[in-house]
């Protein structure tokens, strides 16, 4: 039986082309082989990551990484900027790996204002903040330039930030910004399956890890670098991600970044236009609203399971119906990794046949 091709906010749909790279034969990864791997996929991705610095691969889901940067780089207390299920999580997690941590929790569907973080910051104590770029439950864009500044008038307090469902799809920049941890899973912007984490540290987060003890050792951040040096990671790599992840940096290198930025936007654009004409609303605010996702309210007219299921029934495609505890109060789209103008508009009139049974 075949699956629907999925528009959900991740994971989503993979090319042929990718799962033919990662087919790639196996080889030992402590020699030559691995190593040229490794070496092959530095360039490109620096680029889409917009640092000089290595960027690390992971053999683990974000939350691997996630929970590595409160283990590194914590000493005194951390500050979880929370706006939806998974940057809600992040203090949790920070709270179950033993460290003092506190958060500034907004509704869901708001973005984090910058002045709320220099208030907390002022406050003193805290050495950590993490952020979620693209807060995936919710489609809230949160302002990263401007919460990036805030923090960076603080000494010695290291910035991280989740890009699951930013990285590639819009412009970043983590040496520009001065970054001190970039994370992503590549099943979302990247368009891999899941399984395999990409993330950049500044020199800072990387003194700051040496300095911390009871880091463990497979998120060791000093492991990765110390590694990094010889093409290599710390532990047993997932090779096939790493082929598949080349094909999907080749491909992005030869699309150009700002082309792909750009389709990443008239694809938003689409999927926007398309709700206003259907009279749906839009969970956050303007102005702070994904452009890899589109996160709706559910109107209150609309049998929002009974229509995802007809529109995987009978076209095979597959939406979103909510996240967390605004499951089923809102739904949304994908329109991130290979999509392009073609593939949005067959998902969208596909959406537009169904709909009308299921209003009441």
């Amino acid at each position: 039986m075949s699956k629907p091709k999925l528009f959900i906010p991740g994971p989503v749909d993979v090319a042929p082309e990718t799962y033919a790279a990662m087919a790639g034969p196996t080889i030992g990864h402590r020699g030559a082989d691995f190593e040229e791997l490794y070496a092959s996929i530095q360039p490109g991705i620096r680029k889409i990551v917009g640092t000089t610095r290595p960027v690390f691969f992971s053999t683990s889901s974000a939350w691997g990484v996630m929970e590595g940067c409160v283990r590194n780089l914590v000493k005194k207390k951390v500050l979880n900027l929370c706006c939806g299920a998974f940057s809600d999580k992040w203090f949790d997690v920070s709270l179950s790996c033993g460290k003092e941590a506190e958060k500034i929790q907004v509704e869901w569907g708001q973005p984090i204002d910058p002045e709320m973080v220099r208030e907390k910051l002022s406050g003193g104590g805290f050495d950590t903040v993490t952020l979620v770029h693209n807060e995936t439950s919710t489609g809230v864009l949160n302002p990263l330039k401007e919460i990036v500044e805030v923090v960076k008038s603080f000494d010695d307090v290291l910035m991280v930030v989740d890009t699951v469902s930013s990285l590639s799809a819009m412009p970043i920049g983590f040496d520009e910004l001065g970054l001190d941890v970039l994370l992503a899973g590549v099943q979302k912007a990247l368009a891999l399956p899941p399984g395999l984490a990409v993330f950049a540290t500044s020199e800072a987060a990387l003194e700051r890890a040496a300095s911390v003890p009871d880091r463990g050792y497979y998120f060791d951040f000093c492991e990765f670098a110390k590694n990094d040096a010889k093409h290599n990671t710390p532990s047993t790599p997932a090779i096939p991600h790493l082929y598949g992840l080349r094909e999907r940096v080749e491909v992005i290198m030869a699309e150009g970044l700002e082309e792909r930025y750009e389709r990443h936007r008239e694809n938003n654009r689409m999927v926007h236009e398309w709700g206003a004409r259907h009279g749906f609303d839009l969970l956050p605010p303007e102005g702070f609203r994904s452009l890899s996702l589109s996160c709706f309210v559910t109107p209150g007219n609309l049998d929002q399971s009974g229509w995802i299921k007809s529109v995987i029934a009978n076209h095979g495609f597959a939406i979103n119906g909510g996240y967390g505890k605004i499951k089923g109060q809102t739904f949304r789209i994908s329109n991130m990794g290979n999509e392009t103008a073609e593939t949005m508009q067959e998902l969208l009139d596909a959406l537009d046949t169904e709909l009308p049974k299921f209003l009441s």
